[in-house]
Parts: C-alpha cells; sequence; structure tokens
C-alpha cells in the first residue's frame, strides 16, 4: 500500500509511463468488475445429467405402452408413447419469416415475397386433415445455435450461448438426438455443420457442409439437394434432417425484399415439390413412406433487413409445415381445433394453428414414442400429434357412427395419456432441477406449481379409475377429456412461464462486487483528474482556474442525463435518439453563446446544420422494417425509395460516395501539406491515399452502371480488399516503428501530435470505410465536421481575457460532446445494441472462407470503428489544437492524460448505470432480448475504449 501511495503522490504524473500504468489499471479494474458481474448475471440454467430412459415411464401414474413384464420384442411399439410416426424427414430453412409460408391473404398488403411456396399452399388446401401450416414462436435470442439447442432439448435458451455461435459446443445435456440413437433410430444429416458440432457422434451418415459464409448462397443448399433426394429412396435411415441455409444468407447480404431471396424461395418450392412427389409416390400400404411424416420448418424469422437474433415479431416467428402420408382412421373432434382459416388468392381455403418452439422436442418425441428428453418443459402439441395419430376434420363426426366414436374414443383416451406423462416428466424435472441447482425456483412457486400438478392427477385418478371399472364402455366424454386437457395445459404453461421469468441463476454477490468495483474505477477516475488539475495548475496560473463554467456543469448534465436513461427500456431501445438530441442541446447553446460573444457563429451554425443530418441517418439505420440505410447495402438496385428504372438517381448512388471519398482524400493529403510532414508518418499517410484510389476502383468495378475495361473488371473479387488490409497491416508496423524507435525531437508538440493523429486516423480509415460500403465516406466527413466544429467551438469557452485554458473544465464539454457524437455515429451507421444490429457480411469483405479470429476482428473493426476507433485516437486534436507554442511537455502530456481520463469516465458512467440497470431489470420479460445484449455491447465497448486509450497513452504521450 505505501509503495502505491507514494507512486500516486510522486511527481512522476503526467508522463507517459505514469499514464500507461494509470489507464493499465483503470483497464485492469474494468476487467475485473465486468468478469465477476458476468459470471453473476450471465450464469447459465444448471444443465443435469439426467437422461430419460424406457423404463422410467413405470414410474408415471399413467399408462405404459407395453406391459413391463412382456417379452421386450413387444417394445417396438413405443416406449413411453405408442409411435404414431415410423419415419420422420425434417427439412430446416434457416430463417423462415411465418409470411415466406403464409398466404398473402393473411397479412393487409401483399409483399414480393410471399406466396412463393405454392406446394405447401397446395397440399394444406388438399388434405386439411393430413397438412397443417403452424405459426412457430421462438424465444429469443434468435441465433441459429440457441434456436437448434432449444428444437432438440426442449428448453428455454440461455443467452451465455449467444458467444457461442461461431463455434457451437457439443450438447450434454438430454436432447431429442441423443434420444433417437439410444433408441435405435438411424438418423441422417445434411446442411448446415453445426449439427455436426452439436451432436458430433450421433449421425449414421452425414453430409456437413461450411456454414459461416454468409455471402455463399448456394453451397450449402446445392449440398442438401444433391444428397437428398437419393437418400429419401433409401431404407437405412429412420430420421432424415436437411437444413438449408441459402435464405439466411440471402437475407445477411441483400435483405427480404430483394431478387435472390424470391429466387432462393422459388427454388425451395420447386425442391419441396420434387420431395413430396418422392414421399407420395413410395405412400400406399407396404412401401417405403406408408407411415412417413414431413416437416418443413424455420429454427427463427428475420427482420426486412436480414437480421435476426433479438425478440421482435419478424424474428421470433417462424412456421412449421407438417404433412403425414399415413392416413388415420378417425378424426378428433373440432373442439380441440384452434386453428384460423382463410381464403387464398386462388380461392383454396388454408388454416393455420399455432405452435411454441419449446414444445417440438416433446411433440415429436411422442409421435415417434421416444422418451421425452428429461430437461423438456414443452407441451405436446394437440394438433401437430393429431396430424398423424388421428387428424382434425372440418366435418362433424356422426354421432350414430359407433365404430367412429369408438375410434374417437381411443384417440382422446391415447392424447390424455400423452399429456399425463408430458407432465408427470416436467414435474419430475423441476422437482430434480430444484433440488440440484443452487438456487433453483422460490419455494411459493413450487407450491403454486404442485397444486397444479396435484389437481390434475386428481382428475387423472378419477378418470383411470372409472376407465378400469367401465373397462367395455366409454369414459372418456369430451366434457370429461377438455377438463382433463384444461388441468394438465394449466400445469404446463405455468412451469414454461415460471421458466421464463426464473430460468438464469443470478449470483447477486458476484454481481455486487462487480458493481463496486466499478464504482472504485469512477472515484478512480475523478481522483486523477482532480490531481491532474492541481498539478496544471502548479506549471500554469491559467489552467489552476477551476471554477465551475456552464460547459462543465451542462457537460456533467448531460452524461448523467444519458446514464440514467439506460434505466429504461423505453430509452435503451432510443440511444442514438437521446444521443443525438442531447448532442443537438449542447449545439443550441453553443449557437446561442456564439450570437451572444459574436464569434464562432460560422462553425456553430455549421454544427447545428449537421446534427438534423445525423438524425435522419440514425432514424433510418434504426428502421428494422426497412433495408437500413440509404447506402448500406452492396446491392443498390434495393435501395429503398430509388427506382432502379430511374437512371439518374441510380447514378447518384453510384457517384455520391466516391465524391465524399475524393473529398477525404484530398482533406488528408492537404494536411500532408499545411504541416511538416516527413519521414514515415508521411509515408503511412500516403499508403491511405493509394487505400482510397483501390477502394474507389472496387466500388467502379462492382457497379453495374459503369462500362469498365474487361482488365478493371477482374478486380471485382476479393484481391482489393485484402491488399487495403495487408496495406493497413504495414502502416500499423510504420507507426510501432515511431513508437519504438523514433525519439521525439521537435520542440513544436501541437504540429507533431496533428501530424501522429492525422497518420494514426488514415492507417484505420481505408480498413473501416471498406467494410462499411458506400455509407463509410460519407460517415467520416460527418465525422471531421463534427470534430472540427466542436474543436473550434471551444474558443467560446475560453476566459475573458481570451487566455489558454487547459484546466478539466475547459475540456468537460468539448469532452462530452465527442463522446456524445461517438454514439451517434455508432447508430447513424447502421448499428444498435442487439445481435441482429451486427453486420456479419462485413466480415466476409474479402475472404469467402470462415476463419474465426480474421472474421471476428473484422467484424469488431466494423461495428466500433466510428464510435471507438476514430474518436479515441483522434481525442488530442482538442488539447493540440489549442496548445501554446511556448508551454512545456509536461504540461501538454498532463493535459492530453486529462482528456483521455475524461473520455474514460464518461464511458464508465455510462457502463457502469448499464450495469445497475440489468441488475434491477433482471427479471424483467425482455432482459435478454434487450437488457442482456447492451450490456455485452457496452462492456465491450469499454474494455475496447480502455484497449485504445492505454496505446494512445503509449503513442501521444512524449
Amino acid at each position: 500500500m505505501a509503495a502505491i501511495w507514494a507512486f500516486w503522490k510522486s511527481d512522476t504524473w503526467g508522463g507517459r509511463s505514469w499514464a500507461f500504468m494509470v489507464f493499465l489499471s483503470i483497464m485492469v479494474l474494468h476487467s475485473l468488475a465486468i468478469l465477476l458481474f458476468t459470471r453473476g448475471f450471465l450464469l447459465t440454467r444448471t444443465e443435469l445429467s439426467q437422461y430419460s430412459q424406457c423404463s422410467d415411464v413405470f414410474e408415471s401414474p399413467c399408462f405404459p405402452p407395453y406391459d413391463q413384464n412382456v417379452n421386450n420384442s413387444n417394445r417396438a411399439r413405443g416406449c413411453w408413447t405408442k409411435p404414431a410416426v415410423g419415419r420422420l424427414v425434417i427439412i430446416l430453412l434457416d430463417a423462415l419469416r411465418f409470411d415466406f409460408v403464409a398466404p398473402s391473404t393473411f397479412y393487409a398488403v401483399k409483399k414480393p415475397w410471399m406466396d412463393k411456396l405454392q406446394v405447401i399452399h397446395e397440399l394444406a388446401s388438399k388434405h386439411p386433415s393430413t397438412a397443417r401450416i403452424f405459426k412457430a414462436i421462438a424465444d429469443p435470442p434468435t441465433t441459429s445455435l440457441q434456436r437448434l439447442k432449444g428444437l432438440t432439448t426442449g428448453g428455454l435458451p440461455t443467452f451465455i450461448d449467444v458467444g457461442n455461435s461461431f463455434g457451437a459446443p457439443a450438447i450434454v445435456e438430454d436432447n431429442l438426438i441423443h434420444q433417437l440413437v439410444q433408441n435405435g433410430k438411424r438418423v441422417v444429416m445434411m446442411g448446415d455443420d453445426t449439427w455436426l458440432q452439436l451432436f458430433p457422434h450421433h449421425f449414421n451418415v452425414s453430409y456437413p457442409f461450411p456454414s459461416f459464409n454468409v455471402k455463399d448462397l448456394h453451397t450449402v443448399d446445392d449440398g442438401c439437394i444433391k444428397n437428398l433426394l437419393p437418400t429419401l429412396y433409401k431404407e437405412d435411415w429412420d430420421v432424415l434432417i436437411a437444413h438449408f441455409l441459402g435464405v439466411d444468407h440471402a437475407g445477411h447480404i441483400f435483405g427480404v425484399d430483394s431478387s435472390p431471396m424470391i429466387e432462393k424461395l422459388e427454388q425451395y418450392n420447386e425442391i419441396l415439390k420434387k420431395v413430396v412427389e418422392v414421399l407420395e409416390s413410395q405412400s400406399s400400404p407396404g412401401d417405403l413412406h406408408e407411415n412417413t411424416m414431413l416437416l418443413v420448418m424455420g429454427d427463427h424469422g428475420q427482420t426486412l433487413n436480414g437480421d435476426h437474433g433479438g425478440g421482435s415479431a419478424e424474428e421470433v416467428e417462424t412456421s412449421i409445415f407438417a404433412l403425414s402420408l399415413k392416413k388415420p382412421p378417425t378424426s378428433a373432434p373440432a373442439a380441440f381445433d384452434n386453428s384460423t382459416c382463410q381464403l387464398d388468392m386462388q380461392g383454396r381455403r388454408i388454416c393455420f394453428s399455432s405452435i411454441q418452439q419449446l414444445d417440438f422436442a416433446v411433440t415429436v418425441s411422442a409421435l415417434l414414442g421416444l422418451p421425452f428428453p428429461f430437461g423438456s418443459i414443452g407441451h405436446v402439441n394437440s394438433e401437430l400429434f393429431a396430424l398423424a395419430a388421428g387428424t382434425w376434420s372440418l366435418e362433424k363426426l356422426a354421432i350414430h357412427d359407433r365404430q367412429s366414436l369408438s375410434e374417437l374414443d381411443e384417440w382422446m383416451q391415447n392424447y390424455v395419456n400423452v399429456l399425463c406423462i408430458n407432465s408427470w416428466q416436467v414435474k419430475k424435472y423441476i422437482d430434480v432441477y430444484s433440488s440440484l441447482s443452487l438456487i433453483g425456483f422460490s419455494d411459493k412457486d413450487l407450491l403454486h406449481v404442485s397444486e397444479l400438478y396435484a389437481q390434475a392427477q386428481e382428475l387423472w385418478s378419477l378418470t383411470s379409475e372409472s376407465s378400469v371399472v367401465h373397462e367395455n364402455e366409454s369414459s372418456f366424454t369430451l366434457p370429461a377429456v377438455k377438463r382433463q386437457l384444461e388441468a394438465y395445459s394449466a400445469f404446463l404453461a405455468s412451469v414454461a412461464s415460471l421458466a421464463r421469468s426464473n430460468w438464469t441463476e443470478f449470483n447477486l454477490k458476484l454481481m455486487g462486487i462487480g458493481f463496486c468495483i466499478m464504482l472504485f474505477s469512477l472515484v478512480l477516475h475523478a481522483f486523477s483528474i482532480k490531481r491532474l488539475d492541481n498539478l496544471c495548475g502548479h506549471h500554469s496560473p491559467s489552467c489552476g482556474n477551476s471554477r465551475n463554467s456552464f460547459g462543465m456543469i451542462f457537460a456533467c448534465i448531460a452524461v448523467l442525463t444519458r446514464a440514467c436513461s439506460f434505466l429504461s427500456n423505453s430509452y435503451i431501445l432510443e440511444e442514438g435518439r437521446v444521443a443525438s438530441f442531447l448532442l443537438a442541446t449542447t449545439a443550441m447553446l453553443q449557437l446561442r453563446c456564439a450570437i451572444m460573444k459574436k464569434m464562432m457563429l460560422l462553425e456553430a451554425l455549421l454544427f447545428v446544420f449537421l446534427l438534423p443530418f445525423l438524425r435522419i441517418s440514425i432514424e433510418l439505420a434504426q428502421l428494422k422494417q426497412a433495408v437500413s440505410s440509404l447506402f448500406l447495402k452492396m446491392d443498390p438496385l434495393r435501395t429503398p425509395g430509388i427506382n432502379e428504372d430511374s437512371q439518374f438517381w441510380m447514378s447518384i448512388t453510384q457517384f455520391v460516395p466516391i465524391l465524399a471519398l475524393v473529398i477525404v482524400g484530398y482533406l488528408l493529403y492537404k494536411s500532408i501539406g499545411c504541416y511538416s510532414c516527413h519521414g514515415i508518418l508521411k509515408y503511412v499517410i500516403v499508403g491511405s491515399l493509394s487505400n482510397f484510389m483501390l477502394i474507389a476502383i472496387y466500388w467502379a468495378c462492382n457497379s453495374d452502371l459503369l462500362n469498365l475495361p474487361m482488365v478493371l473488371r477482374g478486380l471485382k473479387g476479393n484481391l482489393i480488399p485484402r491488399i487495403i488490409y495487408a496495406v493497413g497491416v504495414v502502416q500499423v508496423s510504420f507507426l510501432s516503428i515511431v513508437l519504438l524507435l523514433v525519439r521525439e525531437t521537435t520542440v513544436n508538440l501541437k504540429e507533431s501530435t496533428v501530424i501522429k493523429v492525422l497518420a494514426v486516423l488514415s492507417t484505420w480509415s481505408s480498413t473501416i470505410i471498406v467494410l462499411s460500403g458506400k455509407q463509410g465516406p460519407l460517415a467520416v466527413l460527418a465525422l471531421l465536421i463534427g470534430g472540427w466544429c466542436i474543436i473550434r467551438l471551444m474558443r467560446l469557452e475560453q476566459n475573458t481575457e481570451n487566455k489558454y485554458s487547459g484546466s478539466s473544465h475547459f475540456y468537460a464539454l468539448p469532452v462530452t460532446q465527442w463522446s456524445l457524437l461517438a454514439v451517434c455515429m455508432f447508430f447513424s451507421t447502421g448499428h444498435w445494441c442487439a445481435f441482429d444490429g451486427l453486420r456479419y457480411a462485413a466480415a466476409f469483405i474479402g475472404f469467402d472462407e470462415f476463419n474465426l479470429i480474421r472474421q471476428a476482428i473484422l467484424l469488431t473493426i466494423d461495428t466500433f470503428g466510428f464510435s471507438h476507433i476514430f474518436p479515441i485516437f483522434g481525442l488530442p486534436f482538442l488539447v493540440a489544437c489549442y496548445y501554446p507554442l511556448r508551454q512545456n511537455k509536461r504540461l501538454f502530456s498532463m493535459q492530453l492524460c486529462q482528456v483521455y481520463l475524461m473520455y474514460g469516465l464518461i464511458t464508465a458512467v455510462s457502463v457502469t448505470f448499464t450495469i445497475l440497470c440489468v441488475t434491477i431489470q433482471r427479471r424483467h420479460l425482455m432482459v435478454w432480448g434487450l437488457f442482456a445484449p447492451k450490456f455485452v455491447f457496452d462492456v465491450v465497448g469499454l474494455v475496447l475504449a480502455d484497449v485504445m486509450i492505454c496505446l494512445s497513452s503509449l503513442y501521444y504521450i512524449v
């Protein structure tokens, strides 16, 4: 402790070593706080090691499908339930929106992508008793890994699995695939290789294909097509899984309203037509597919700009189409039918029902006669179960038909018994989970669930006793069945609701320790800033003026207002708009001050006029119902609001980004002339100018409006982006040489710092621009104009004697504006704090194959380039542009440390309030759909900011 105190009291404050140690200490504190809080907040639910066994069913109060004392050969009839399906074909179409499947007449406006899967409409209308469309509701987050895990385990997703979406670990808890293999079913898989990562040793035959190259719309699908139809003719499988990815990738790259998407849907329609033809041709009695069921389904939906991961209706609503090739002899009563029917465009009557994806695993297990996965909390869906085990009919059952009535009684008895086993299994899981888990469910919740189960079992006891007494008579009357079903449904619904609200185990002790460490880091920030203020006063009397200025007070109000807004889910959704409003408020106050002082009026007006354009870009970028912002997509023909037949407007969308790039390059070139730039730094900046030329050529080669020579069109692929990345790596190497080998000899700290800032910003600029697409140069121009205005308007904060004031009060408002501008740039460039706000396509610019580290780096640069890299490395402009020539280096270094400490403090305050928010809202309905993604983005941004501030202290401070 004495050594630490001596360090803080030493005279080395403001030096490079001192600054690096302070910023490194803060980064360690932040990392430790985030680690501890994350361990407490993002704990996964306890994954139990128990697996369901066939013999377990005899522990239940329900009727087993076979006699335990009879020879095991009779178990072929079923394990927990009577099997209704012999073979199962699952065709999984990734990111299948519900409106891809449902007829357009179900919607107020017909969209171009609707009514493309006509084979599904035809089957659902011609065979309503054996074919049904379901709206499947997924639980967020809607990433592919979590959805596959939820579909196979019957459990709810855990947020921590999102981070594993690019490297899925094998599923260790009980699941549908495990039960298939354990009970002798032969499983064939083809398509997305994620299945092999989740189930590495479960498939008899597999045809995996790489899934992470979102620019590749065809490799996975072509692999499925090549193997799917031949496999249907084979007898060496019981369950076939074909996972297509084309729709998901087309959405990520082009959006839903695009030609590639429509082409993919039309291709799927032809594939499904051929699959149905093969299945129906062999569905006669004794044929291969006599008792086969086809499931065409999605794992999640997608927004109109092709993103998914959140909890919006577009993302959680997908579809399941079920077709049973077996013709059941009976029909279930219409009282159990909850479907919605309507005529399609051809006048055909089509119905659809709803199902929770949570119910998929247990329903399929019941159809196949398998033990239900031990951790499943789903509910056997009556309508999907009835398609094979007794189907729904639009005609009423004839009461006088005694044989049909007997068959109906048998079906009802079978289904009620299935629900009995279903409820018993869920109750068993809840009891085991509560006894083994560290926290589990509360006693009150467990008591409520137990009471519901006891009520359902009391009804079951009465019904089963009546069935034994009246063995030859029907005891399953419709009212009695409905009461029994309602009792079981109430119990299962209560468990699902309880799990959704309490699934994650929060360790409040770890969360509290992490939060306290974050608070301590804020105190350390504030103490360091105050200490530097006092030291600056010793070196320069003008710096010692620490009176509370209006700018300082308003900066504190703006920071706290934005931070407090995170306590509301509505304001988190509107975070970009809140930041732009606060920035606009500071701009209006500075305009008023400029008018009163009659100075800097042009800069103040320019700043005020810039902000509406930022606000418009934020509005465009945040509209999940639109295809992002104007220049965001690679395909300009899909630009919203632009008529693709209008040559003028199409030319504008091609010309404006290149013009903006030329302007940025010209400004960078002029900066070399304004300052005596020489040596390695000059070559670094020249390298960036060369990259700008390559970017312009790259965009021109990808344009359909320009008739370029064939030689240039050969550059359309990955070559130019790779050259730009390589040049960027060389530039970073040169900057490292400057840092390590070149000694600072110039006395003009202002000029040397400006040159350093220009060099590092130009190094990053070309990579960030090429990743951002054609919006990149416009965003850079907006950032340049906004930064220039903030720097120029700092004169308004100078004292009345027009003297330079380097105290924290002088920098408070401009640093706050700098931070708010960075936040606005994050949202205006098409990002938001959710996993569907990540532009995965940017990670594949220049590459076709997937590499986890490389793609993660590119995605990070694209996501945080404008909000972190540019603002943090450009922060020394605030000090250098107003630094007097006759001041010493020590003072300059201390003021640079001050600015970085203030910027870090603003960022840390926001993250601290985010942590406080997720702590308070940890039981909120939107905790995993909104608060947890916000937390992840903020803490990743904080650590990234800490790393860049540490690097900046080594690079800039002398």
